[in-house]
């Protein structure tokens, strides 16, 4: 398969867009900016974006096109952006390819706009015009500057309390946070004789100064009930200072998913978590480290469900990392001074290994997927466990077995209780019979003999009761649905068979009921299914049905 039609497969998304015929010149200028403007991007003319099918273009019109491309990006685009653009031959259709490589000069924008008015970036598959924030971003790319290295000016060093940030640092370094520190890790910058703090150090602090401009510093947890946001079982906002987050945000997960024994090896029982902990803390980190905090109005955000973990962070996943090559050495930083600072105090290991941690934490769970997108201007990482939906099935196939017991249990206990009812009922009027007969006995010795038959009766009733209820106990722990899947477990019966093994002298109804919604639940299989009525037909068990019973046994 060539490499063009695996790239047919992709979805349009931050780096790849399929049109059909060459888009106009203001959609195409938007496009090719976009690109420039993020991770670059390439765009297929010549192929439809919904359906994926190459309609080509003709061979004596490629050298046009090319041509119109080339002076509609020169003619709308500025800075100066230079395409690269090729023809492929794809089943005898002609595709145009065109390339953008992110730029070196941000923000690019609309030749006949201002900045803030022309400049787009890449938003999933669509092209958005850029807020004011982006913009600096941008602005701060081309100057190889971070948004945390930028000095403070609402404060000077001397009025910020950082005195939790030094107890904390000395705790994890051994080392004083000195002003010549703070100045080796770029936390401080003098202008004219004053010292001022960076927005690193701002972040780092407990300074008031910190909530009124980050505001949404923070990271908001939450366990939800099911499988979607609805409702909560518990939440929690972390708005402690940043080098503090990460870990106490990963103690709000582990408060949520389970720990279970997996078995022997020695004499000591291993237990393993339902999640794999290094990759799920490797993310939270990074979350916390990559994030970025020039955007206003956006936090982190940790969503626990039934079925999978999600870790959403402000900002797009830098330019040169790609997540789909998670076993490789990658690192680039968004904050500068902050990646420094986090290495020293343990957070970061080193750099390039977090993507290699989780891919080999996620070698150990084979039941966990994981996936990623870009939701807007975020980055979301999921922890998706794979069996969650077969779980809930068996699960349900109990619950209706249980149901479906008790009703015939109750049934079969109310019809034993009237028939009790109606034989006290005929012995009492025989009795009162008698006793109307028997005139010549005494009245004493009458009502004595009917009152000591009465509770002779009373008591048999009340014996039948009990061995009703201890009958509906022993049926309820195990059914003839669950006896009979159970037969088949150890090897494939014929119903014949299952019959002889119940001690039934013929193949009654209800088992021919029962191993008829064990198929139909697919729990069992026949063992010749293309030949239903085959003499040497018989039931085998299926992997649904292996599944179900070490349900039960765990139960």
């Amino acid at each position: 398969m060539s490499k063009f039609s695996e790239i047919l497969k992709q979805p349009e998304g931050r780096r790849l867009e399929f049109k059909e015929f060459l888009p106009s010149k203001s959609e195409l200028a938007k496009t090719i900016i976009a690109f420039a403007n993020d991770a670059g991007g390439e765009l297929y003319v010549g192929v439809k974006d919904d359906s994926r099918e190459v309609i080509g273009l003709q061979e004596d019109e490629l050298i046009s096109i090319e041509e119109k491309i080339c002076n509609l990006i020169h003619d709308n685009c500025s800075p100066l952006i230079l395409p690269e653009i090729s023809f492929l031959l794809h089943n005898g259709k002609y595709i145009i390819r065109t390339q953008i490589f992110k730029g070196s000069a941000p923000p690019y924008h609309l030749k006949n706009k201002s900045i803030d008015e022309g400049t787009y970036i890449r938003v999933g598959s669509s092209n958005r015009l850029a807020s004011k924030e982006i913009i600096s971003e941008l602005e701060r790319c081309k100057l190889n500057i971070s948004f945390d290295s930028e000095r403070v000016y609402l404060k000077s060093f001397e009025e910020l309390n950082i005195d939790s940030f030094k107890e904390f640092y000395f705790e994890k370094t051994s080392e004083e946070l000195t002003m010549q520190v703070l100045q080796k890790l770029e936390l401080v910058k003098f202008e004219q004789k004053k010292i001022y703090p960076t927005n690193a150090l701002i972040l780092l602090s407990d300074d008031t100064i910190r909530r009124e401009i980050f505001p949404y510093a923070k990271i908001e947890c939450a366990r939800f009930k099911g499988t979607i946001p609805g409702d909560f079982i518990d939440q929690k906002t972390i708005d402690s200072n940043v080098a503090k987050q990460a870990d106490e945000a990963y103690k709000f997960v582990l408060r949520h998913i389970s720990e279970a024994s997996v078995g022997y090896k020695t004499v000591y029982r291993k237990n393993r978590w339902e999640y794999p902990l290094k990759a799920i803390r490797e993310v939270i980190r990074n979350a916390v480290i990559h994030r970025d905090y020039s955007l206003n109005g956006k936090d982190i955000k940790i969503a626990i469900f039934d079925d999978k973990v999600e870790i959403t962070s402000p900002g797009k996943l830098l330019p040169s990392v790609d997540f789909n090559v998670n076993d490789s050495g990658q690192s680039d930083i968004r904050n500068k001074i902050l990646a420094p600072v986090f290495k020293r105090l343990g957070i970061i290991e080193q750099w390039g290994n977090g993507l290699r941690i989780i891919s080999e934490d996620l070698d150990f769970y084979p039941e966990i997927s994981l996936d990623w997108k870009e939701p807007g201007i975020a980055f979301r990482v999921t922890f998706f466990l794979k069996n969650y939906l077969v779980q809930q099935e068996l699960q349900n196939v109990v619950n209706e077995s249980k149901q479906e017991l008790l009703y015939l249990s109750q049934k079969e206990l109310k019809k034993r209780q009237q028939e009790s009812q109606h034989e006290l009922k005929e012995t009492q009027q025989e009795l009162q019979q008698e006793l109307n007969e028997a005139q010549h006995h005494s009245q004493y010795e009458l009502q004595q003999e009917l009152n000591e038959l009465q509770q002779e009766l009373q008591q048999e009733l009340n014996e039948t009761q009990q061995e009703l209820q201890q009958e509906l106990k022993e049926t309820q722990q195990e059914s003839l649905y669950i006896k009979v899947l159970k037969f088949i477990f150890e090897k494939p019966y014929s119903t014949n068979e299952i019959s002889k093994l119940l001690g039934q002298k013929s193949i009654s109804g209800q088992l021919y009921f029962v191993v008829n919604k064990l198929n139909v639940d697919k729990l069992i299989e026949w063992t010749i299914p293309n030949k239903p009525k085959s003499s040497k037909q018989k039931y085998k068990i299926t992997q649904k049905g292996i599944e179900f019973i070490k349900l039960l046994q765990k139960k």
